[in-house]
């Protein structure tokens, strides 16, 4: 019997003796296949992000990129520590007290680290946007203070916007088969509502700025390689600068892509499965069941972004690069091999020449 909600946690059928098998949501995709690609995206994530922070250690916060960077690293390794406990969950392994764990807490940090990462692509897309249409403005300690105190608001604004999903999921289960929303208490279930609409208007406002901001980052750089052509056309001699100057431009648009791979598709693939689970007359077992397993699939397309932010840092940030050669002892070059620029200084004037050193 499926909830008049929809809620973003593991479910488990109410009767495992359900006439129709199709119908089941215990399938080898969600037991079998999902666990295992959570348990390597687990270990990798874990591996590169616990680099990522041994090194944004050692970088001081001294641009807004930087900044938002950072608190991008804090909610990837929270959300790579909910791995686990998912993995036991949809495998059917853990134990009910880990089950309730696991709607209580577990899956509640995974989300709220979600929207987080979405709030900062967004700041991070205005933020480039910013460098590429006013490329010499600087900043100050007063700027940086206000990032950071904005940086916490948002953290402060989503930890207590989580909570009452924490404290009013207190029911206890009646059976070993239960949903999430199984357990909460009415109170509980109207501010979860409340919640996704939040969470949806996140989303959505946040994905209108990434494209407007990188509408007008792709309108600059036209004009800018339309300049550099005109001006090289009319040389007669040296070296052509517009190859490294498209490979440094290319790298910029890693935001957008890891948003569209990692948000885009589980926000629109949960539109069909919001309304399979309340609009339940008009949706057959397999139908349903199709809109689950498609929302399982986009879900583990948001986990990836904890897999693929580490691009991020690596091909936009000059700064991470050359700390982290540094702190492995290998030679200058071998960053400008990874990234294809030949060696890795600022040469050259384009309007993203400051998002390659992090500023």
């Amino acid at each position: 019997m499926e909830s008049n909600t929809s809620f973003p946690f593991p479910e488990f059928p109410a009767n495992h003796s359900h006439t129709n098998v199709t119908c089941s949501r215990d399938n080898v995709l969600k037991t079998v296949l999902f666990p295992v690609l959570y348990s390597v995206l687990f270990l990798v994530g874990l591996s590169l992000n616990a680099v990522a922070v041994w090194v944004f250690f050692r970088i001081p916060s001294r641009s807004h990129f930087i900044i938002y960077l950072k608190n991008i690293v804090v909610a990837d390794v929270v959300m790579t520590f909910t791995f686990p406990f998912k993995v036991l969950s949809d495998s059917n392994m853990a134990s009910t007290g880990l089950r309730v764990f696991v709607c209580r807490a577990s899956s509640v940090l995974f989300y709220l680290t979600m929207y987080i990462s979405i709030l900062f692509f967004g700041l991070i897309s205005i933020d480039r946007c910013r460098k590429t249409l006013r490329p010499f403005r600087g900043t100050n300690a007063a700027r940086l203070a206000r990032r950071k105190l904005l940086s916490g608001s948002i953290w402060t604004f989503l930890l207590v916007l989580s909570l009452p999903n924490v404290i009013l999921t207190c029911k206890t289960p009646t059976s070993k088969y239960f949903k999430c929303s199984d357990l909460k208490t009415p109170g509980g279930l109207f501010w979860h509502e409340v919640v996704n609409h939040v969470c949806q208007v996140i989303f959505w406002g946040n994905l209108v700025t990434v494209i407007v901001c990188y509408t007008l980052i792709t309108k600059e750089l036209y004009r800018s390689y339309s300049r550099t052509k005109t001006h090289s056309a009319g040389e007669t001699m040296g070296r052509m600068p517009q190859q490294p100057t498209k490979k440094m431009n290319a790298n910029v648009f890693l935001v957008l892509a890891v948003f569209f791979v990692c948000f885009v598709p589980f926000h629109f693939a949960r539109v069909p499965y919001t309304m399979s689970q309340t609009r339940g007359v008009l949706f057959n077992c397999q139908l349903k069941l199709f809109f689950f397993q498609l929302k399982e699939s986009t879900l583990f397309l948001s986990s990836l972004n904890a897999l693929l932010d580490p691009l991020i840092y690596f091909f936009l940030c000059k700064s991470f690069r050359t700390t982290l050669f540094k702190t492995l002892r290998l030679p200058a070059a071998t960053c400008g091999c990874l990234t294809g620029r030949g060696s890795d200084t600022d040469t050259g004037s384009t309007p993203l020449r400051d998002s390659s050193v992090c500023s």
